[in-house]
């Protein structure tokens, strides 16, 4: 029995111990053992660790919100960093829209190097450009709301961008384009104007020279056709090229009577008379009398005189091959295109030689107020105007005609009615019409040449181009 009593005393001390070293939670039944007490005890303190960590973790989440707010407030250094940006991005744009400008200006007049030069700037410009855009999407980009602002300023830039650079694409293009035809020009004058260093070559070199262009002779030859033809060119683009100008004189105010008595005088080689026997509405024969009277000087002439060259005599069949290839190269050529191409070509000097003799300085700053065009006459270009223009048109027609004819063998020869001299209808063409007024007989037997106004030509197969006349009756002369 004392021994059972020990027992149960040693029993109670040890459970005594055990509720003293792992006390019980107070929502626990009073009745849980020993080994379920120590099991949730240990579950207490794994939760506790777990809020700890979990506290800890918002803790966190909370100091990344903080960092990412105070993220969005931009720093002083950052406003600078950016207006600098922003300043060298207007300042490329505009040195590209400089360089763009540049390159429209390269085409009028047209200049390849320009242009080349005018492109490679606008490139880097927008090389430039490109590489401000990679500087500011390492500045802005990143996660969050700098992505999506820096998304609207690529969108933004790229706008403002893509207008030049498809411009850019058309004019290259464009530039290409014309390239090819100032090639293919270039050929042809090449071709066409080679007659003009022929003359200081050597018998073997133009031997060689004859034998490579003997394919030419399978080509087709000038015609007395073709000249006839060209010749009725000549006389529309002298009636146009007259009009425009007498428009000009009236628009001037000038004394359109006086200038016809001026220009009859000139034509008989005598002093200007008070009354003048060309009618009221025939001024234009008399300034068209005028024009062609200047621009046919010298046609008798393979360069019009403007050298001593000598080809058509030391190389005739050379010569004529030679001009009449010219005449199918320039043909379809336009001259104000051409001699922006190659201003001092002969057919640019003829031009500069015709022009400065058909208007002179008192006749160009009465019609325009100033002498710019015989400025730039004189320092070798060919002015841009709506006067010049038809100029040329007209040069063009006649340069043609000469080429033509110095093709055709023999060589067509020209010829001109005098002033008073009577008419002939075998070889002249009255401007005006004639009326008969006693109704019989042939109403050109009373009347003689007052003055002429284009020539004619006799060709080698016996046709003849008439000459045109201004004719008056023999009693008023």
């Amino acid at each position: 029995m004392a021994t059972k009593v020990s027992n149960f005393s040693d029993l109670i001390q040890r459970v005594t111990a055990s509720c003293l070293l792992h006390p019980l939670a107070g929502n626990r039944p009073d009745d849980i053992s020993v080994q379920r007490s120590g099991s949730d005890s240990d579950s207490e303190e794994e939760r506790y660790e777990t809020k700890q960590e979990q506290d800890g973790f918002d803790e966190e989440e909370e100091s990344k919100d903080w960092e990412a707010a105070n993220k969005d407030e931009p720093s002083n250094e950052r406003i600078l960093e950016m207006e600098m940006l922003m300043g060298e991005v207007f300042d490329a744009v505009s040195a590209m829209k400089r360089a763009y400008v540049s390159l429209q200006q390269s085409h009028s007049p047209w200049d390849p190097d320009k242009m080349r030069v005018a492109d490679v700037v606008v490139v880097a410009e927008l090389r430039k450009l490109g590489v401000l855009r990679e500087r500011f999407r390492r500045t802005v980009g990143g996660d969050g709301g700098g992505r999506g602002r820096w998304r609207l300023g690529s969108l933004t830039l790229r706008e403002v961008v893509a207008p030049y650079e498809a411009s850019l694409e058309e004019l290259n293009k464009e530039v290409k384009a014309k390239q090819v035809e100032v090639d293919n020009l270039r050929e042809k004058l090449k071709t066409a104007t080679s007659f003009n260093s022929s003359g200081g070559r050597s018998k073997g070199k133009s031997k060689r020279r004859v034998s490579c262009t003997a394919q030419v002779a399978a080509a087709p030859a000038p015609a007395p056709e073709q000249f006839e033809a060209t010749m009725n060119l000549v006389t529309e683009a002298s009636k146009s090229f007259t009009s425009l100008l007498l428009s000009l004189m009236r628009s001037a105010h000038w004394d359109i009577a006086a200038a016809v008595r001026s220009i009859e005088a000139a034509s008989s080689n005598a002093t200007a008379s008070a009354d003048s026997v060309v009618g009221k509405n025939h001024s234009k024969y008399a300034l068209e009398s005028y024009v062609n009277r200047k621009i046919f000087q010298g046609f008798d002439h393979e360069t019009f005189y403007m050298d001593g060259s000598l080809s058509s005599l030391l190389h005739p069949d050379q010569h004529r091959r030679d001009c009449f290839t010219q005449y199918r190269d320039m043909k379809a050529m336009d001259p104000v295109e051409l001699l922006s191409i190659l201003p001092t070509c002969s057919f640019g000097k003829f031009c500069f030689k015709k022009y400065l003799a058909i208007v002179h300085p008192k006749m160009e700053e009465s019609l325009f107020g100033d002498l710019e065009q015989r400025r730039q006459v004189l320092d070798g270009h060919h002015p841009r105007s709506q006067f010049y223009s038809e100029f040329l048109g007209f040069s063009k027609a006649v340069w043609l005609l000469h080429l033509l004819a110095f093709s055709l063998d023999p060589l067509p020869s020209h010829f001109e009615a005098n002033p008073g001299a009577e008419f002939h209808s075998q070889y002249m063409e009255s401007v005006s019409k004639i009326s008969c007024n006693n109704g019989a007989g042939n109403a050109y037997a009373s009347m003689v040449v007052s003055f002429p106004v284009s020539p004619g030509f006799k060709l080698g197969n016996g046709s003849i181009i008439k000459a045109r006349v201004y004719l008056v009756p023999k009693n008023g002369f």
